[in-house]
């Protein structure tokens, strides 16, 4: 069998699942309106049909108070249990299990009417909690119960409750945010109460045969957490109190500490669960950053868990289980872990999807089906838009060339798989190679289109995706040998000194600053290393498992310059932006908002800063200025009259974003 212990079945009380593979749980935005219910079942019973072993939902909260947002999702009366009766048939339908998560924000509610066991505001949202009196705290437990009865009556086969990521069970359990004296607050067996009467009651109210998920969070990474023993305190008392399985949290929502991100090494956190085992009897699941089934077997292996979750990975890909079941493990579509359409949508309040899988969340939108007749398309442009557009076109049927002038397909992908912490980019890659092979694109690689050459061959339709030039910027010297585009240091190796100044702090600006402090291989590939850059206690001896960070000395001097007045970074994306400006900081990077570039010479980087003119002592200048879209080819097709389609950075060359031109090259391939 292909990975045995990852698709050995687990016995849960009276049910056996057929894999050690849980889809986690993840918010999508469907679950807040009764009218998305059809969309959300369709998107779970697509991963039901993938051969996932349990699923959890997003998150659903007890009652308006534990509200992410308002008219969140909720499961709170009888008459909202035929929207979620519409989940259940459709994964168990498909063979599948599936629980509802309960959530209770707690200080972690967007809205006025939130409660926490203090009244402490919470530093990611704007608003105060009410704290919750005796008899509030007893409601809430009811309503935690009522809640899990509501959920077995709508066919769920068991509830999470969630008690990790900082919010309101996690807000009981810390003295961080617990300043009660009463029965509910004090010491830590107080504190913990509150969770284990939640499981008490809600497995007396709901009977044995109904699976009750507890995610524990075993590592707080914030000040005044949890300390080790109170951890498996807790856990023991959890599953005296009922609970079938317990999941691991990582992290509060406002961590100092990255733990989802793309830069934290596969597995970061998995010593953790491997730390409780044999604390407790019943099984326990892992998390964060497992994308792949080789993880995930030596995860299970060496015993450092039972089970493994995966949340976003089943996004990128829902027959991840079926394509490792079935050996075919190198055309699973990886998660990245890039958060920029998951996450990012999420905290904007938009429907969640995945960059690397756009279908997701929009399954009964955007669907696949063969096209009434067969065309044949030319691609120009095999970078990330291209392979979308060209793989979707060929799945429907098409018949479809792909030609790109470089070597290799993957565009812009080639130069992000460089840079440290994005290494993953390697796997989208793996996956599209495959996909293309599988489909039968024609690749012609190592070849410049042109207009006349194309309009001979006499395409129906010409997608032009050929991506972006690199935006120059004028200084008196810009023109100097030392004066380097990014693709100068990123295609072309140019080797450069020790003291580097990047203009542009973009995403590229960001990038490229990594790119030039980190050594390689960077801390991003090995867990001990990590650990120690960010402050991680693997030892758990201190409360929140942090201690002081020791980030490895940069490996060059770095000075990262913006035109625009603010702080560098600033227009990042929400979930991942911090980590990047955090690890410059970490390293000393020297970042500058507000710069006038006055010239280039022997002496180094001549600007002006707040009116002060200073010199930078720089070797180099690497220049991220921005991107020109690249239209020339298109151009040319349409003055000859040929029907022609331009997508990705030829159209818009903004930040080069890939989730928007995977997204438009897939959502064009689906209408031609």
């Amino acid at each position: 069998m292909n990975y045995p212990h990852l698709f050995a079945p687990l016995q849960l009380g009276h049910v056996t699942l057929p894999n050690r593979i849980l889809m986690g749980s993840m918010h999508t935005g469907l679950e807040d309106k009764a009218s998305d219910f059809d969309k959300l079942a369709a998107y779970f019973a697509e991963r039901a049909r993938g051969g996932v072993g349990l699923m959890v939902t997003g998150g659903i909260a007890p009652s308006i108070e534990g509200w992410l947002k308002p008219f969140g999702g909720r499961l709170t009366l009888p008459w909202h249990k035929p929207r979620h009766r519409k989940i259940t048939r459709a994964v168990h339908a498909e063979g599948g299990r599936i629980c509802m998560q309960i959530l209770h924000a707690g200080r972690y509610g967007y809205h006025p009417l939130s409660v926490a066991p203090s009244r402490i505001k919470s530093p990611i949202t704007p608003f105060t909690p009410r704290e919750l009196s005796t008899r509030g705290v007893e409601r809430t437990i009811h309503d935690f119960v009522r809640c899990a009865r509501l959920a077995q009556d709508a066919g769920y086969d068991g509830v999470e409750v969630m008690g990790s990521e900082g919010y309101l069970i996690n807000q009981f359990i810390a003295a961080r945010t617990n300043q009660r004296q009463d029965d509910w607050g004090g010491d830590a067996d107080r504190r913990m109460r509150f969770p284990v009467e939640i499981v008490r009651r809600m497995r007396e109210a709901v009977g044995p045969d109904f699976i009750i998920i507890y995610r524990l969070s075993m590592l707080d990474l914030v000040e005044d957490g949890q300390d080790w023993q109170e951890i498996v305190t807790l856990a023991k008392a959890i599953e005296q109190a009922g609970a079938s399985i317990i999941n691991t949290g990582i992290g509060w929502h406002e961590a100092r500490v990255p733990t989802i991100v793309t830069s934290v090494p596969r597995a970061g956190f998995a010593w953790v669960t491997k730390k409780l085992r044999g604390e407790v009897s019943i099984p326990l699941i892992t998390t964060n950053r497992i994308n792949m089934p080789e993880i995930a077997e030596q995860i299970l292996a060496s015993g450092e868990a039972d089970m493994v979750s995966m949340a976003r990975p089943l996004l990128a890909d829902p027959d991840w289980a079926q394509k490792a079941k079935t050996g075919n493990s190198e055309r699973i579509n990886t998660c990245i872990a890039c958060n920029q359409a998951c996450l990012d949508h999420v905290f904007q309040n938009r429907r969640a999807s995945c960059m690397v899988n756009p279908r997701a969340c929009h399954e009964t939108e955007l669907q696949i089906v063969q096209a009434k007749t067969r065309k044949r398309v030319a691609v120009v442009g095999a970078g990330p838009a291209g392979m979308a557009c060209a793989t979707t076109l060929a799945e429907r049927g098409h018949d479809v060339t792909l030609i790109d002038s470089a070597g290799e397909v993957g565009g812009q992908f080639n130069y992000a798989k460089r840079i440290p912490g994005k290494e993953e980019f390697h796997e989208t890659l793996r996956y599209f190679r495959h996909r293309l092979s599988d489909l039968g694109v024609r690749l012609r690689l190592g070849e410049t289109a042109d207009a006349a050459s194309i309009t001979a061959q006499g395409y129906d339709d010409v997608v032009v995706a050929t991506g972006i030039t690199p935006r120059k910027v004028s200084f008196p010297g810009s023109n100097h040998p030392r004066v380097l585009s990014y693709l100068d240091i990123l295609a072309h190796n140019q080797l450069v000194g020790h003291r580097v100044a990047v203009i542009g702090a973009g995403g590229i600006g960001f990038d490229v600053a990594e790119f030039l402090i980190e050594h390689t291989p960077s801390p991003t590939t090995d867990v001990a290393r990590w650990t120690r850059e960010w402050g991680v206690d693997m030892q758990l001896e201190q409360r929140g498992g942090l201690k002081q960070a020791h980030p490895e000395p940069a490996a060059r001097q770095v000075w990262l310059l913006q035109r625009t007045e603010g702080r560098p970074g600033a227009r990042l994306n929400k979930t991942t932006g911090w980590v990047h400006r955090a690890t410059l900081k970490n390293k000393k990077v020297t970042m500058l908002g507000g710069v006038s570039y006055d010239r280039f010479d022997d002496q180094g980087l001549h600007i002006t800063v707040e009116g002060q003119s200073q010199v930078l002592p720089v070797d180099h200048v690497v220049v991220c200025a921005g991107q020109e879209p690249n239209r020339s080819l298109a151009d040319a097709l349409l003055s000859q009259g040929q029907r022609v389609h331009v997508i990705g950075g030829a159209d818009v060359a903004a930040e080069l974003d890939a989730k928007r031109a995977i997204a438009q090259g897939t959502r064009l391939a689906t209408e031609l």
